[in-house]
């Protein structure tokens, strides 16, 4: 996949992060509260392009030397492809570079596949929020990965 790039969210790439939340979650967020991402200056957003079609996005807010990864999806029709993983480990690199030592996230509990995803990457579940979630209710796992 020669035609895949990362930017960082913008304006010009907004709308193809809000139809993936839309499509991958069951409380998405607004289209103001993404927005709002654009201008804090603690939230970090990437999106991975295939051409010109936004196919995968994730971001972190950055906490002193932590990094919290808010969310992560990718398009319904191009799961399956390492996505996932372009999104994690630019995360990754991303946080190296402003010197974060570890990072951490929430995931549903029974959301396999995404856990999955995140211990490939070294993060571990560390703790679990019970009722985390809504829409279902369900527990989420806490994850870290200490070693940045």
């Amino acid at each position: 996949m020669t035609d895949v790039t990362i930017e960082r969210l913008s304006s010009l790439n907004i709308l193809g992060v809000k139809e993936i939340s839309d499509l991958s979650f069951s409380s998405p967020w607004s289209l103001l509260s993404m927005e709002k991402e654009l201008i804090n200056k603690n939230a970090v957003y990437i999106v991975v392009k295939l051409g010109n079609k936004v196919v995968a996005f994730g971001g972190m807010w950055v906490v002193f030397d932590e990094g919290h990864i808010t969310n992560i999806a990718v398009h319904p029709d191009y799961r399956r492809n390492n996505f996932g993983d372009v999104v994690v480990e630019n995360l990754i690199t991303i946080a190296k570079d402003i010197n974060i030592v570890s990072m951490t996230l929430e995931v549903r509990a029974s959301n396999i596949a995404a856990i999955n995803l995140y211990k490939k990457h070294h993060f571990s579940v560390e703790g679990i929020r019970k009722n985390y979630y809504q829409h279902p209710k369900e527990d989420g796992y806490i994850m870290w990965n200490h070693n940045i």
